[in-house]
Formats: structure tokens, C-alpha cells, sequence
């Protein structure tokens, strides 16, 4: 009796695909395997190195993107599955030689050391701002009933949305202050907002 040979059903599918990313306005065609992770994408596959590469296990925030508008970890982000939206690097924030209101309090307020987590301190400090500004509670958000007026973006609420980004200089007073400013002064934030770390 002759070996069976397998179907055409159970041939196994491809392991990589073109896919076409919309990153900071731009669109790139990129065959990529399907392991491939939007970081991983982004940095050697687009040259984009501003987003960086702390832990590659989604504990350190250095490598957060916005996707759509909202925070994404690339390291845990499949460069497949952003096919379609569009990601915001650091790389995207600024307009031109103008710096976003985000970069230019942490330049004034030296929310940065060593600099490697402060691309995504950035793009993860502009979700906090949209993110507030839409009305999302945080974990220390008092009233979170849906009539309550928002909370004040103040220190607490700062530290805990911003929690899942690390700086391993400790430049977490600096940075509760940048965050304050920027949303002060974004049309997003709330304005007023005294903050003390």
C-alpha cells in the first residue's frame, strides 16, 4: 500500500506575508515573517531606532508607540496585526523642527537622564493626555461614576497612568512635572492643573 500523502488542507500555510505600515504619515511595503514585532519592524526593517528596546517582555515602556492614537508596547505588538492603522513613533511627534508641547516640557523640565526611555515616556505621556482628557479613569481615580466630573490630572493620577514606563535613572519627579505642563498647556489637558511630585 503506498504512503498516504498529506492533503492540500493540511500543507502548511507561509510563515510571512507583505503587509503595508502607515508609520508617522508615511506608508511602507515590507514582507515580514509573522513573528515579526511592530518594534522589530521599526527598527530594522524602517531605520525608525528612536523607538527603543529596554526588556522585550512589555515590562519597561521604552519601546511604547502610539497605535491609532493609544499606547501600544511594540515589543508585544505583531508588525502584522498593525497593518491598517497608523503608528506614531517618536520619531513622528514633533511637527517639522517644532517640538510638541510634550517634548518641549521634558527638554525645560529635565524629564529625561540617560535619554534612552524617554521616547516612550513621551509617546506614552500623550496617550496619559488624550486619555485623560477623554474622561478614562485611572486606578486612583476617586469617583469613577460615568456623571462625576474628571479627576484633576494631578501627581497621583500622573504616576499612575504613566506606571508602566521605567526610568532607570529615576527621573520620575521630573517627569510628573513635564506631563503636568504639557497637558496645562495642550488643548487636551486641563488646564490649571497644579502639580507637586
Amino acid at each position: 500500500m503506498p504512503p498516504s500523502t498529506p492533503s492540500e488542507s493540511s500543507a502548511p500555510s507561509p510563515t510571512s506575508s507583505g503587509i503595508s505600515l502607515r508609520v508617522n504619515g508615511e506608508t511602507y511595503a515590507l514582507p515580514v515573517d509573522h513573528r515579526t514585532t511592530l518594534l522589530d519592524a521599526l527598527r530594522e526593517r524602517l531605520d525608525l531606532t528612536g523607538t527603543k528596546k529596554g526588556c522585550d517582555h512589555g515590562q519597561c515602556g521604552a519601546c511604547t508607540v502610539l497605535v491609532d492614537g493609544r499606547r501600544s508596547l511594540a515589543c508585544l505588538q505583531l508588525a502584522v496585526a498593525t497593518e491598517g492603522r497608523e503608528v506614531t513613533t517618536i520619531e513622528g511627534v514633533a511637527d517639522g523642527d517644532q517640538l510638541h508641547p510634550v517634548q518641549q516640557a521634558f527638554l525645560d523640565l529635565d524629564g529625561y537622564q540617560c535619554g534612552y526611555c524617554t521616547p516612550g515616556q513621551i509617546c506614552s505621556a500623550l496617550g496619559v493626555i488624550e486619555e485623560h482628557a477623554a474622561g478614562w479613569p485611572s486606578a486612583v481615580t476617586a469617583d469613577i461614576a460615568p456623571q462625576a466630573a474628571p479627576a484633576p490630572l494631578d501627581a497621583a493620577e500622573i504616576r499612575e497612568r504613566m506606571s508602566g514606563n521605567l526610568c532607570r535613572c529615576g527621573a520620575y519627579a521630573s517627569i510628573v512635572e513635564a506631563v503636568a505642563r504639557a497637558a496645562d498647556g495642550s488643548s487636551a489637558g486641563v488646564r490649571g492643573t497644579e502639580v507637586t511630585a
